[in-house]
């Protein structure tokens, strides 16, 4: 569904990506793990239109898409869930949703009702202003506007940051339903155990390189990525 080639990111003078190819296949979910300024987060910002790359391409369903806009990039199906949640405070949860859908000309309805069912506390709190949340109803927030785009890959960055061992169970008990209903998803993730028992695809990226890549359970049992991210 997903192919980055040869992609290469520069921040001021620093190459914060250095030439990294990978793929995310249709229906799965593949992460990205890392170290804190490994170039992850970059990453995903340049797929979503936001950072431009120095060179490389990024291609979406056989199609180019590096040169896009970000409003663009979600029409053709990609929504980013960014790190730190970023819900709009002062706007009520239902408000919040529907900005999800910016670019949508259709009933929201069937959507909305599709968020309520996977975040029934969202439901519960639809005339609430967002700003007024716990951290982990603010990720569920954020999580269902992203759906609202109806998007064919969901890329996420850090969803259980900040957030009780609890919670974080939950929102990758969805993060899983949402894949079972279609949704491709690219995650980005500190915690690589839970990271890594969700993914089919893994990559390891270390300051800007991919150094190692296999199925979810391969590099969860492999010597060298317990020590540097298992502890």
């Amino acid at each position: 569904m997903l192919r980055i080639e040869g992609l290469r990111v520069n921040y001021g003078g620093i190459e914060a990506v250095k030439g990294i190819t990978l793929e995310v296949p249709e229906r799965e979910i593949v992460t990205l793990i890392g170290a804190n300024g490994a170039g992850k987060s970059t990453t995903l910002r340049t797929i979503a239109g936001i950072v431009k790359p120095a060179s490389g391409k990024v291609l979406f369903q056989d199609k180019e898409i590096t040169a896009l806009s970000p409003d663009v990039i979600v029409s053709k199906g990609i929504t980013l869930v960014p790190e730190g949640r970023r819900v709009f405070p002062d706007l009520t949860v239902l408000e919040n949703l529907k900005v999800g859908a910016y670019l949508r000309k259709d009933s929201l309805e069937k959507d909305i009702q599709w968020v309520y069912d996977l975040f029934p506390r969202l439901k519960e709190r639809s005339w609430q202003a967002a700003g007024t949340l716990s951290g982990g109803e603010q990720q569920m927030l954020a999580v269902g506007r992203a759906l609202m785009s109806r998007p064919k890959l969901m890329m996420m960055d850090e969803p259980s940051l900040g957030l009780a061992p609890l919670i974080v169970k939950g929102i990758f008990d969805i993060i899983k339903e949402i894949n079972r209903q279609g949704v491709t998803i690219l995650l980005i993730e500190q915690n690589a155990n839970l990271a890594l028992q969700t993914a089919n695809t893994a990559y390891v990226l270390e300051t800007g390189r991919l150094t190692m890549h296999g199925t979810g359970m391969e590099l969860l049992n492999d010597e060298a990525i317990r020590k540097a991210y298992l502890g």
